[in-house]
Parts: structure tokens; sequence; C-alpha cells
């Protein structure tokens, strides 16, 4: 199981110094917005590759009175065992946008891809509530970070395409005509970008056929399935081509659009193109047009399918971080979310400001107030009709 077992912040947003113990058990922090509930939960996803849930800059996750530094230590229990993660910002890049953080794997520093290899955590935020209608962009990370997860090599492969395209990008916009110094750039985006359309087809594949699974299990279930598509021209040949074949006709459709992407100062046509569609199964109506609380249901229904994949290829659920995820959720689907929860067993922490709408995990969950970048443990949970606790 992975979980995270100590949690400590030094001047971490609002938080001077915080340390929470906390249980393989879901984790729920109650307290008034502004308290500091979701800083809690962004410290908890700089355990894994990236910038995080919010993609802040590094300098911008500094307390205001601080010196600039930042430091996230976890006791985490994970694929290869228990491992001490520290990662933060030191204060003498303070202010510098472009500066890294620093990760370290049981007192040994490493680069932060390589916390892939022992930590997957998903997390579902309010600024998702737009994800089935916002830009495709929003939805080809939210799925790239699925893929995450389960393939932590997947980025590698990402990186070198993107890095690849910024080069092509910048010999364009530089006014180059000679083909010798893009072959090799064009080569590598079309075997990388081919790899990544492939890989993002076998995941929707995979989480299509789980949900599936599910609505067999419980057709009642208030999260309804997905259905699951891509569209782009990369996923459009595979679906008839094998793979070295879509390379050549990807390397072919980059060599001839030199000039018209260099008249709109950028590459058009790759993988960073893609969309991941996504429509309410059971009513066969494209998520965009669905409502607030079917969409959040989708959402939710997308994750706990991918909690189960993971759970199945990995031997263990991903760290699970729902923040407010009880808005626009009525009873009957937070009581099933929570059930999914302990079925899986997967580590949680949830955030909300209302305790009465986590009692149903009374005796399954820890939980904690939050109130001013301070946290104290509530001994007794919330039971079923109580009122939040008071201070």
């Amino acid at each position: 199981m992975l979980w995270v077992e100590r949690l400590t912040l030094t001047n971490f947003r609002n938080y001077t110094g915080a340390a929470v113990d906390a249980g393989p058990e879901p984790q729920v922090l109650i307290g008034a917005n502004g308290a500091g509930k979701t800083n809690l939960l962004e410290a908890v996803s700089l355990l894994a590759p990236g910038q995080g849930m919010r993609r802040a800059s590094y300098p911008d996750i500094s307390r205001g009175t601080g010196d600039g530094s930042w430091a996230v230590a976890a006791r985490t229990h994970t694929h290869a065992g228990p491992v001490d993660i520290g990662t933060g910002l030191l204060a003498e890049n303070a202010g510098n946008e472009r500066a890294g953080r620093i990760v370290r794997i049981n007192g040994e520093t490493m680069g932060a891809g390589t916390l892939a290899d022992y930590v997957e955590v998903v997390w579902v935020t309010p600024a998702m509530d737009g994800l089935f209608t916002g830009p495709g962009s929003d939805r080809r990370r939210f799925l790239d970070r699925l893929i995450l997860c389960f393939d932590p090599q997947y980025r590698t492969g990402a990186s070198r395409f993107e890095r690849a395209m910024q080069q092509r990008n910048r010999l364009l916009a530089d006014g180059v005509r000679d083909s010798a110094r893009f072959e090799g750039l064009e080569l590598l985006m079309a075997e990388t970008g081919v790899a990544i359309a492939a890989q993002r087809a076998e995941a929707v594949a995979a989480l299509a056929s789980i949900m599936a699974e599910r609505t067999e299990r419980d057709p009642s279930s208030p999260f309804p399935a997905a259905s699951l598509a891509l569209e782009g021209a990369l996923e459009a040949d595979l679906a008839h081509l094998p793979a070295i074949e879509v390379e050549d006709i990807y390397l072919q459709r980059l060599r001839q659009g030199r000039e018209r992407d260099r008249a709109a100062g950028r590459t058009l046509d790759g993988p960073h193109r893609s969309d991941l569609l996504v429509a309410h199964a059971p009513k066969a109506m494209p998520a965009r047009l669905c409502s607030t609380g079917e969409q959040k249901a989708l959402l939710i229904g997308l994750v706990l399918a991918h909690a189960e994949l993971v759970a199945r290829r990995r031997e263990a659920a991903p760290i699970l971080l729902l923040d407010e995820v009880t808005a626009h959720l009525d009873a009957e689907r937070r009581a099933a979310l929570f059930q999914e929860i302990i079925r899986l067993g997967a580590q949680a922490w949830m955030t909300g400001t209302d305790a009465e709408a986590f009692s149903w995990l009374a005796g399954k969950a820890r939980f904690w107030r939050v109130e001013d970048g301070f946290l104290t443990s509530l001994a007794n949970a919330p039971e079923q009709g109580a009122a939040a606790p008071s201070n």
C-alpha cells in the first residue's frame, strides 16, 4: 500500500512549520476557507514528479514572510518499502522563477523524475471542474498524469518530444531552411510522438475496460461510466496502421509542413495537439454538455477507475488528493465515493468545510482540524447527523 506516514512542512505556504502523523486510512482535513487545507494536499502532491497540483512556480510556494526557502519531508510507504522523501527550494534560489526544486530520497539527491519510481499521486481539485469544457491541453495533461502512475518512463519520452519540438520551433523562428538541421529533430519527434500517442491509446482502452467492469459490477453506481476517445491525426493513423508506418507518415508531415509551421510560429501537428473526448456513456452525451453534478461524477468515476487500474498493475492504489470533493455531490454519491476509497485500500487526503459531509467515514478515517496554518487531531470523528466540530 502507498501511504504517507509522517508529513513535515517548513515555510510552506501559510505554514511556518507543521507535522502530521497519519495512518494508511483516509485523512480528512476540516477547516474554513483559507485555513491551509489545500496547502497540505499540495505538499503531498510534491512527493510525485512535476510542479504539484497547483502547478505553481517554486518560489511562489514559500511562506510570504520567510527567507524564500521551503521544504516538504515525508516518511512514505512506497513500492520499494518505507522511504524518506524530501523536497524543497533553497533560499538562494528565492525569486528565481526557473529554479528547480531539490529532491532527496533517503538523504541522497536525485532528479525529480525519480519520484515516479516510488509514489503515485492523483488529485481532483475545484479547478478541474472545468476539465470537460476547457481547452484540450487540460485534458491532455490530465491523461498524461494518469499514465505516469503506471508507466514511470512515460515522462522521459514526453520530455524528449517536447525538447525536440522546442528546438525545431526555434529553427523555424530563426529562419533556418537547411534540411540537415531539421532531420535529426524531426526523426526524434516522429519516434517519441508516435510512442506517446500509442501509450495514450493503450491507457484509454484500459480505462474503458475497467469502467465497463465497474458498470457490470454495480449498474446503479452514481459514478457513470465515461466513453473515452482520442482525437488526433496520430491516433487516427494508429487505429489501422502499425506504429512504424505511422512514424514514417508523421515524419513526412513534419518535413512537408515546415513552411506552414514557420508561418504559424509553432509545430501544428503531433501529440501535443491531440484531445481526450469524454462522454456520459449511459446518456450518450458529451461531458461538456452535462450538468455540473454529472461532470463531477464523471471526473470522480474516471479517477476511481484509474486508481483501480493502477492497483492491478502496480499492486497498490495511488494516493488520492480530493480537494473540496464533496462539493456538487449529494449524500448518495458521497457515500459511494467513500465506499470505493475503502474498497480500493487507498490513502485519500480529503478537504472540506463541513465535517458532517464526511460522517460516513466516522471510525474509518482520521480527522483533522485545520485553522490558520495549525493542525489539531480530532479525537472524536463526526457521527451521522452531527454538526461540524467547534474550535
